[in-house]
Formats: C-alpha cells, sequence, structure tokens
C-alpha cells in the first residue's frame, strides 16, 4: 500500500471517531479520556448546541388533585313535626242503599246518574193508588165511628135521665156506657190505621235521606219492586266529609293516644305515591284492639273534601302527626349518607375542605332529617356530589350554602 493510500484510510478512521463522538460523546469519553471533550464539543456544534433537560420535579398532589364541585346547605333550628307515615284508602262517610219500603210499579226516577242530591229530594215515585185508596177507606171508616159515637153519647144521656125518673133500668143504663167507651176505643184504632195507610203512602214517594252522589241506576222505570228484594233503586254515598281508615304500628298506640288526648291531631293524605298533597284533616277514631296477625291499629281521619279530591275506594298515603320536637336541628334528608359504620355526613370548613361527620338521627322524612349528634348550628353539609368524595379533599361550591332544602 503507498503513502497516499495509508494517508486516505487514517482520515476515515479519524472521521469516523468524529462522527461517533459526536453521536455518543459519553462512550467516547469512557473509552478515550483525553477525547472526551473534544467529543463533547462536536457534538454540540453538530446538534445545535442544546443542553440536557434537567428530570421534571414532581407535582405536588394539591396540584394535581381535581377540586369537587358540591352543593351544600347549612343545618338550621326548627319546630319538627313528628309523624307516623301509613297507608289508607278513603270512604264514604255515609253509604245508603235506597230500597223501596212497599211494593208498587215505579212510575218515575228523578234523578240522573252521578248527580248530587240533598237530603229529601225526590228519587223515585212508585204507584200510589192502592195505597190512597186504603187511605179514603181509614179515613171513611173514622167517619162512620164517629158518627156512631156521637149517636151512642146521646142515648146515654136519655138513659141517665129515664133511670133517675126509673123508666129505665140501671143495666141498661151501664149497657150504653160501655158502648160509647167501646165506640171511642174504634175511633183511637181508626187514627192508627189513618197513620198506617198514610206512612204507606208516603212510602211511595222515595226520597234521599242523606246529602251525597248516587250512584248507576239499579231498577228502571216501569219496573216492579217490593220491600222484600235486597236489589235497590240506587246507592248514595257522602262525600263532604269523607272518611279515610288507615293503619298504625302497634308500638305507636301510646304516641297516638297521647296526641287524641291533647285534641284530634292532624292527618295529611297525599297520592299513593306521596307525591302531592290531597287534603288536610283530623283523627277522629281509634279502633277498640290492635289487629293481632298485622300487629296494627286502625285508625279513621275525617276530611271536609270541599273539592272532592278524595273519593270511596281510593288509595292514599297518610301523615299523622304525633308531636312537635322543639327547637330541633334539621339538615336536608339526602345531606345524610349510608356508611358501612354507621350513617355519616360532609361537612364544609372554612378552607373549603371536606370532612366526615359521623351523626345520628332521630326522625326523618323525605325531606329533612332531625340530628341528634355529630353536626353544631351553621354546619355546612354537602347535600350534591357526594359520590367519590374523599375527607380532606377540596371542594368548589356551586351553589350558596342555605338552610333550605
Amino acid at each position: 500500500m503507498g503513502f497516499r493510500g495509508l494517508a486516505g484510510f487514517a482520515a476515515l478512521a479519524v472521521a469516523l471517531a468524529l462522527g461517533y463522538g459526536a453521536y455518543a460523546p459519553d462512550n467516547v469519553e469512557k473509552w478515550v479520556p483525553a477525547a472526551g471533550a473534544a467529543a463533547h464539543r462536536a457534538h454540540d456544534m453538530l446538534l445545535g448546541g442544546r443542553e440536557r433537560a434537567p428530570a421534571p420535579a414532581p407535582a405536588s398532589a394539591d396540584a394535581n388533585a381535581a377540586t369537587a364541585r358540591v352543593s351544600v346547605a347549612a343545618t338550621k333550628r326548627m319546630d319538627y313535626p313528628i309523624t307516623l307515615d301509613g297507608l289508607g284508602q278513603a270512604q264514604a262517610y255515609n253509604t245508603v242503599t235506597v230500597r223501596t219500603r212497599v211494593d208498587g210499579q215505579i212510575e218515575k226516577i228523578a234523578f240522573d246518574e252521578g248527580q248530587m242530591v240533598k237530603a229529601g229530594d225526590l228519587l223515585a215515585q212508585i204507584d200510589a193508588r192502592p195505597f190512597q185508596a186504603a187511605f179514603d177507606q181509614a179515613k171513611a171508616k173514622q167517619a162512620q165511628d164517629q158518627a156512631n159515637l156521637a149517636n151512642a153519647k146521646l142515648d146515654l144521656q136519655r138513659y141517665a135521665t129515664l133511670a133517675k125518673q126509673s123508666f129505665a133500668t140501671q143495666q141498661q143504663l151501664d149497657t150504653q156506657n160501655a158502648l160509647v167507651t167501646q165506640l171511642i176505643a174504634q175511633i183511637a184504632a181508626d187514627a192508627a190505621a189513618i197513620d198506617a195507610t198514610q206512612v204507606q203512602l208516603d212510602y211511595t214517594t222515595i226520597r234521599a235521606p242523606i246529602s251525597g252522589r248516587v250512584g248507576f241506576r239499579l231498577v228502571d222505570e216501569g219496573n216492579i219492586v217490593n220491600a222484600a228484594q235486597q236489589t235497590g233503586i240506587v246507592t248514595i254515598a257522602q262525600l263532604q266529609p269523607i272518611a279515610v281508615v288507615f293503619t298504625a304500628p302497634e308500638d305507636d298506640i301510646w304516641r297516638i293516644n297521647a296526641a287524641m288526648a291533647r285534641g284530634a291531631p292532624q292527618v295529611e293524605v297525599r297520592t299513593s305515591d306521596g307525591d302531592r298533597l290531597l287534603a288536610t284533616g283530623k283523627l277522629t277514631v281509634v279502633d277498640n284492639q290492635v289487629d293481632i296477625p298485622s300487629g296494627s291499629i286502625r285508625l279513621k281521619a275525617e276530611f271536609e273534601n270541599k273539592d272532592n279530591a278524595l273519593w270511596p275506594g281510593l288509595a292514599v298515603a297518610t301523615r299523622l302527626m304525633v308531636d312537635v320536637a322543639k327547637n330541633a336541628l334539621v339538615v336536608p334528608d339526602r345531606a345524610i349518607q349510608r356508611g358501612p359504620d354507621g350513617m355519616f355526613a360532609y361537612v364544609v370548613d372554612d378552607q373549603n375542605r371536606a370532612a366526615v361527620r359521623p351523626v345520628t338521627i332521630s326522625h326523618e322524612d323525605q325531606d329533612v332529617a332531625v340530628v341528634d349528634k355529630g353536626l353544631n348550628d351553621g354546619d355546612r353539609v354537602v347535600t350534591v356530589g357526594q359520590y367519590g368524595l374523599q375527607p380532606g379533599a377540596r371542594v368548589s361550591i356551586d351553589a350558596p350554602a342555605s338552610a333550605g332544602s
């Protein structure tokens, strides 16, 4: 190999070394320490002089943690009504099946189905001619007996005069006196017969015994009815007032009796799903015994029902107020959470951090809960956004704290 060949090979080796040094200056510095500085300079010149970026410092947990958005409400003091919830059924305050009390043919139906009637209104008319004839006959019999009585009294006066003059015997006088007495009794019987026939005649006119709403007509005009048949003419249901019969657990009978002793307690009636209030009334009757199979006591409440919101047979939800907890600490019911260790609530402090508070409640309904232990006046409790919330987490309040639900 000539001089030129050796010089070219040496130049190629130097170029390769410089190239590898520019690509991996750390390895060059490790193998040939004297060439390390040159390799780093070549690396910086070829790659634009960029410095190696330091490793990023770990961010703090607070900087990376997401802020939970919640709604809160403040606890407050109020008089809380203690109630017993149950299920019941509306019943007509009075229900009457109108029947005939005499036999005969119906000449007229004087009501429309579903009509509201008042006590004394005409409902039906039965053919009254047979009863009118019997009444007239009784009146005529009375007139006949009155005439006989008048004549007998005149004869009695004559016999009394003749007896004084010894022209009539005492026996004749006594017999005439007995006849007068007998005719007086007969006239009394005639008066009773007239009253009886008058009653029968009056029964041919059928009137409403109570005020209420009539149902379907059970018999049509032209039909023959009799007093012995069980099928009536129509039924009348009294809707104003109306009653609701419901039940309560037997363990609450002492509360119910105590409330009744203070006066008729208030009863609210809602739709069966509890969404809409139908009426407010008062408890009137507590049954005289507990139903042993169900362990409940039957109750009856009365409602004015002026708007006819309650209807016989309607299934309803009831709420009986038996007492009032004075100055009780209450929170919205949705703030109370259930966990494996019992009930708790999330409380937001002044730094907008959430903390868990175990709580004890004595009463609750679908709106509020009465807290006996665990919370203080004015505490801000989380009502929306508890899911995924951790103790100590920072929160963002999207609604102002309020005492309402």
